[in-house]
């Protein structure tokens, strides 16, 4: 058996520790380098961007205002003639039909007057019949010679003082009847009739006419409403345009809603506008007829008001959730070739089935962001995720 040299085995394991170092070296290079790999700076991905075309289709173009409604006819019942309220006949709050009696006043004394008046005018008529047919023996009397024309003169004014006092019979027996008619206060036209003002066996009309009640018309209607000079400017270039006159404007449809209703269900058209501007409030007064047959809208009624002017076939619209406003207005954010973010500024219209008309400063093939606003500022790279805009079904008219 041999035995290795002391020495020998001395160097081996120097040279193995030699090896050995030079291992761990080398790991800890490794490890350093890996080290230096997690540490790099890495840039996220763009954020992903839901982005869509504005849908084109066409559009009708309304001046929308707030308006109220007013009766189209609404009269003050009075009582005209002196008299005792004799019966009230209606019911409060009741639909009358157009000479429906609503109340009397104690008609004897007129009657008595009237009968009074007709008797006189009878007398006066008889007195008449007489002064003429003495006229007519004295003219008779003159031409033969058997009367001087003195006495003719005589008789033909005896004819005409009884002509004038059957002229005035007449006309007190016409005053008479006008007063006797008064007796019965009837309804001018159909309407409602409010609560009475006055009880049965009060004297009314003693040195005033003394209000008994009040009737409104409520078909039709009409509704008021104001136009801002704006719009104004906008329907007459449009009126302008295609070359209808202030008739035609008038014959314009007016469509009204509730303000607990959807949409527009009550219908009518334009009946008057105003010839001058409000100056203190800039404003042009406009009013609507409309009809109300199942007296829906009653008078005082706070309504949405639209009337269609215009009509573009090929509007741009968004949702309103894609706008941003800031201190130079509303704008929208606009991807661009590069998948960069742009703010565009834009011009924004009416409210049409959901969306939002863009009057300005967008192009039907621009891609708008619509979702994710809050993530992406102007300037910035965008993974741009393609969608379509959500159409809402068509909103009640």
């Amino acid at each position: 058996m041999t035995c290795a040299n002391p020495a020998d085995l001395a160097q081996r394991n120097g040279a193995w520790r030699h090896v050995g170092r030079a291992l761990v070296a080398a790991a800890a290079v490794v490890a350093l380098a890996g080290c230096e790999d997690k540490n790099t700076f890495v840039a996220p991905s763009p954020p992903k961007v839901d982005v869509a075309a504005p849908v084109q289709r066409a559009v009708t173009r309304y001046v929308e205002a707030t308006g109220n409604t007013a009766p189209v006819k609404s009269v003050d019942l009075v009582a005209r003639v002196q008299g005792f309220l004799q019966s009230i006949d209606y019911q409060d709050g009741s639909f009358v039909k157009q000479g429906t009696q609503l109340f009397l006043i104690e008609p004897e004394t007129y009657k008595l007057k009237l009968e009074q008046a007709q008797a006189a005018e009878v007398g006066a008529q008889a007195t008449l019949k007489q002064a003429e047919a003495d006229f007519k023996r004295q003219v008779d009397l003159v031409q033969r010679q058997a009367v001087s024309q003195a006495t003719l003169d005589t008789s033909t004014s005896t004819r005409d003082n009884a002509q004038a006092s059957l002229q005035q019979a007449q006309v007190k027996t016409r005053l008479a009847e006008v007063n006797y008619g008064y007796t019965k206060v009837s309804a001018p036209f159909d309407g409602i009739v409010s609560a009475h003002l006055v009880s049965i066996g009060e004297l009314v009309g003693v040195s005033s006419p003394t209000q008994l009640a009040t009737i409104v018309a409520l078909d039709p209607i009409w509704v008021n409403f104001t136009v801002s000079e704006q719009d104004v400017l906008r329907i007459r270039a449009e009126a302008a345009r295609r070359g209808l006159t202030v008739a035609d404007l008038k014959q314009l449809p007016i469509q009204v809603g509730l303000q607990t209703e959807t949409g527009y269900p009550h219908e009518g058209h334009l009946d008057y506008v105003s010839p001058t501007l409000n100056t203190s409030t800039g404003t042009l007064a406009v009013r609507g007829v409309l009809p109300n047959g199942k007296r829906a809208l009653l008078p005082g009624y706070f309504v949405r008001v639209r009337v269609p002017f215009d009509q573009d076939k090929n509007a741009l619209l968004v949702p309103d959730t894609a706008l941003g406003s800031d201190q130079g207005g509303r704008y929208l954010l606009v991807v661009n070739s590069d998948n960069i973010v742009e703010q565009r500024k834009v011009q924004i219209g009416q409210v049409d089935n959901g969306l939002r008309v863009i009057e300005s400063g967008l192009k039907p093939d621009d891609r708008v962001v619509i979702a994710g606003l809050l993530r992406v500022i102007p300037g910035q790279k965008i993974d741009p995720q393609p969608t379509k805009i959500d159409q809402p079904q068509a909103s009640a008219k």
